[in-house]
């Protein structure tokens, strides 16, 4: 809201301090002032009026009461209304009003003007006009611009003499007729439809409520007898057509903050006494207002201990009942420590006891309430495990290197097909704001793999993780899951590379969060589970501790992927985190490392293709016995020069004591047994 500050004291009992310091004030109390700027031998001032007070501060009046009440010697003052009207002739002689949609329209307040004489407005109203950013245009649209600002309600009016009808005109507010055509003031054309308020004739449509008028009916240098409206209209409705129709006014702007409906009267007799002073009208007697249900002042009840309480400051009587006054609260009792108030309904904002202790501490000024130290000690919040080990696990994954992701709880049906989803096991929204998001995801896995596709142009390999809620059927089940991957461009990856990447990751992940015993099981989903069909065979595996599973690891299909439009390649790992979160322990047991040398041996065993790894290095294991430190896998090969059907496994088999430095014989001993433990499968060839 832009004022002028040489305006604003035309609604000043008392003197206003310079405008510097009423800048200081007024956003100390009330509104933060944006901008403060000279102009002429004016002050401009831009206040930041907040949506919650735009229906009774967007206006001269509003401010200047604000004013009154954060500056106790001032009070602010009405501008004059009266009227002079010609008692032989009245309103209704010449305007009827039809209003057709009473929930749209609160209120309609019309008067008839007559003998009106166009010209240029006068200097004082122009250059005030000039001061809000508006060009003058004749004396009587000039006055009901002026009025707008002072009050805050918009006005508008229409030439009589070029409406439909005898004697006695009709205006009817109604809606529009879909695809009718208004030509506006602005000179443009605008379509509307049946969702849009008009005020109309019986003929065409002359504005749009609330927000423009039409050509037919304006104010032109010809006019001798004119219609004011004053109306009130719904905020919902103006807001709907002016973005329908990318048309924002001052007026729309004032309505779709509600301004009170009790103010028509009091505009339209203030534009009424301007023009009879200004453009030698003589005014109807009567007016035509259609006010359906009014609007009443409600009534608060506020214990001044709670106030007291809430603010944390005693409250003195007299000064709590100035406050109110200068609010222009009016105090039904004050009895004990208890006040009745009625609120008036130009400040619709003032419905429960905290408001009004939100006005007393604003006035007040919350500079001046003391800081206070608490008289009750701060205990911490108990420890919610769930959170903890959520951050946990998200702290060590970006640690690796992975970026953490946010979705939308909610997938496509295409994307519920391309996976497989059962539609017995999905839940379907009643209401869905997009077909994009039909259903709730039964898995974080489809939409970390949308953000491959939507990531893949910018990055060559990606690094995503989230730890989110999922939902399935039946019976309507809700858990937590925590999913990840890695996704690199084909070429770039060697066979296999991101399998085994993404599986050490899930050991340091699983080892962090104090999880031993891990190993992976072939795979092997279940018709609850995701079908097979989206996985590459033989590239996926069970994630367990001990016989629990908790996960599992797998690249995607390649199939899938180029189904979806994605050239990357893509693993993930997916967990039950409920499940996960059980097995988690803060505490971990150390063991000193050995102080003896470490011996390396390696092997190779030639096995059939289908053989997993994991079968071997249990036998290594096993028969290496507490002596075998560590064995490490560092290369896998099947093809030229070996057998058809086979492949050549090479191990690094680490040997250390914790007691003694292993001697030779000893460790080619070993060595020996794991041989023939090996050897002792027909399939197998340990190679020399």
């Amino acid at each position: 809201m832009l004022i002028s500050y040489k305006w604003l004291k035309d609604y000043i009992k008392g003197t206003l301090p310079p405008a510097k310091k009423l800048a200081e004030l007024i956003t100390m109390h009330s509104f933060e002032v944006e901008e403060i700027k000279k102009k002429g031998s004016d002050w401009l001032i831009d206040l930041a009026v907040l949506p919650n007070r735009a229906h009774d501060c967007l206006s001269y009046i509003g401010i200047a009461r604000e004013c009154a009440v954060i500056i106790p010697s001032l009070d602010y003052k009405k501008p004059e209304s009266v009227i002079r009207e010609d008692s032989k002739v009245k309103t209704d002689d010449f305007v009827e009003v039809e209003v057709k949609e009473k929930n749209l329209c609160r209120r309609y307040t019309g008067k008839v003007v007559i003998e009106v004489k166009i010209a240029p407005s006068p200097k004082e109203i122009q250059w005030k006009l000039r001061a809000m950013g508006l060009e003058p245009i004749n004396n009587v649209v000039d006055i009901l611009n002026f009025v707008m600002f002072e009050t805050g309600q918009p006005l508008h009016a229409f030439d009589l003499d070029k409406l439909e009808g005898g004697k006695k005109k009709r205006l009817i507010v109604r809606k529009a007729k879909k695809g009718e055509i208004i030509y506006a003031l602005d000179d443009k054309k605008y379509i509307l439809d049946d969702n849009i308020l008009v005020i109309a004739d019986p003929k065409d449509v002359l504005a749009i409520a609330g927000i423009k008028g039409g050509k037919k009916a304006e104010i032109s240098e010809s006019t001798k007898r004119i219609v004011i409206e004053s109306a009130n209209f719904d905020m919902k409705t103006i807001r709907y057509a002016r973005q329908k129709l990318n048309l924002q006014t001052d007026a729309s702007l004032r309505f779709e903050h509600e301004p009170d409906p009790n103010l028509t009267l009091f505009a339209i007799n203030r534009a009424v006494h301007l023009i009879q002073k200004y453009c030698n009208g003589k005014p109807t007697s009567g007016i035509v207002d259609v006010y359906p249900k009014k609007v009443l002042p409600h009534r608060i009840k506020l214990d001044i201990s709670y106030a007291e309480k809430m603010l944390g400051i005693g409250l003195k009587k007299e000064k709590i009942k100035k406050i109110f006054k200068k609010l222009g609260l009016k105090i039904i009792s004050f009895n004990k420590n208890v006040i009745y108030l009625e609120i008036p309904t130009f400040r619709q904002d003032l419905k429960i006891p905290e408001d009004l202790v939100e006005e007393i501490g604003r006035i007040y000024g919350f500079e001046n309430i003391p800081a206070k130290i608490p008289l009750s000690p701060i205990l911490p919040s108990q420890r919610n495990d769930d959170i903890f080990w959520e951050d946990f696990a998200r702290d060590i994954l970006k640690e690796v290197g992975f970026s953490e992701v946010y979705n939308y709880s909610f997938i496509s049906e295409e994307i519920a097909e391309s996976f497989f989803f059962a539609k017995e096991d999905l839940l379907e929204l009643e209401n869905p704001i997009s077909k994009e998001y039909k259903y709730l995801r039964p898995s974080l896995i489809p939409n970390l793999i949308k953000n491959v596709k939507d990531n893949s142009k910018y990055f060559s390999k990606i690094k995503i993780f989230e730890l989110g809620k999922i939902y399935k059927q039946p019976g309507i089940l809700e858990k937590r899951a925590l999913s990840g991957l890695v996704a690199s461009e084909e070429e770039n990856e060697r066979e296999g590379e991101n399998f085994y990447y993404l599986k050490g990751i899930i050991d340091v992940l699983l080892n962090r969060l104090g999880i031993s015993n891990i190993w992976y099981d072939e795979f092997q989903p279940t018709p609850e589970e995701s079908k097979l069909s989206i996985w590459e065979k033989e590239k996926c595996a069970e994630i367990k501790v001990d016989n629990i599973e908790i996960g599992f690891l797998g690249e995607i299909s390649h199939e899938l992927l180029e189904r979806l439009g994605i050239s990357f390649s893509v693993v993930v790992f997916d967990f039950d985190f409920e499940k996960l979160q059980k097995l988690c322990l803060e505490e971990h047991e150390y063991q000193p490392i050995s102080r003896f040398p470490a011996a390396v041996r390696d092997l190779a065993v030639l096995v059939p293709i289908e053989t997993k790894v994991v079968e071997v290095l249990n036998k290594i294991n096993q028969a290496g016995g507490m002596l075998v430190r560590d064995v490490d896998l560092f290369d896998i090969y099947q093809g030229k020069n070996l057998p058809e059907g086979k492949k050549n496994l090479a191990f690094h088999i680490i040997y250390q004591a914790k007691d003694r430095t292993l001697s030779k014989e000893e460790i080619d001993q070993i060595q020996a047994k794991i041989i023939k433990a090996l050897e002792k499968n027909p399939y197998w060839e340990v190679r020399k």
